[in-house]
């Protein structure tokens, strides 16, 4: 990403780590076994993976303030998604990846699904998050480093044709951002994660394996 997208676009904000521990309670600590061994691909400030409980967390980002914001005991990676030798062959039981692919070219982004699929272990999955085009095209491109463009439909398709098999699409997961002046209390959360209706649900969730 260019400039300081930290200190401009992504600042900190107690906010995410809020709805990230109610996505934890709600919703992730049911797809993830204490056993597991979890990998954060673009983890930022580290708000998914310390809100995590598994055998292994593993965060990976190009930024260097990653070291300085991951809780004890999850391992920092800083390097590019498009080369996770530091991680072995077939260790990774669920990979986690939110709001990072529309910030990649579509051949890094390619080049990231084949080095995920290296580390996954037999069985194992990834999980995006990310703005679906669809509903979200008004601010798309509000975020400077957005490079690409993916909705429920041309995401999948993608996948589909690199190798995945894709096993769930939810086109209306969450809202774009918590940038709003939305509440973040966590029972408020999970009466929208519960309810078939989804105003504002402009981030897609979409779950695939290696094929």
């Amino acid at each position: 990403m260019s400039g300081d997208y930290h200190a401009s676009r992504l600042t900190e904000d107690h906010r995410r780590g809020a709805v990230w521990r109610a996505l934890w309670r709600y919703v992730f600590r049911h797809r993830i076994t204490p056993d597991a061994c979890v990998l954060d691909l673009g983890a930022g400030y580290g708000d998914f993976i310390n809100s995590v409980t598994a055998r292994r967390r593993i965060a990976v980002d190009s930024w260097p303030g990653l070291a300085d914001h991951v809780a004890p005991g999850v391992e920092a990676l800083i390097t590019p998604v498009t080369d996770l030798g530091a991680i072995a062959d077939g260790a990774v039981d669920f990979a986690f990846a939110s709001n990072l692919f529309e910030h990649l070219e579509r051949d890094a982004f390619v080049a990231a699904l084949g080095e995920i699929a290296r580390t996954l272990s037999v069985g194992g999955t990834l999980t995006i998050l990310q703005p679906n085009y669809r509903y979200a095209y008004r601010e798309y491109f509000d975020d400077y480093t957005h490079l690409a463009v993916y909705s429920h439909i041309s995401l999948p398709d993608l996948l589909t044709a690199h190798g995945w098999d894709v096993i769930e699409v939810r086109p209306r997961f969450l809202p774009l951002t918590v940038k709003s002046r939305l509440p973040v209390w966590p029972p408020l959360i999970a009466a929208y994660l519960r309810s078939p209706f989804k105003p504002m649900g402009k981030q897609m969730l979409i779950v695939a394996r290696p094929r």
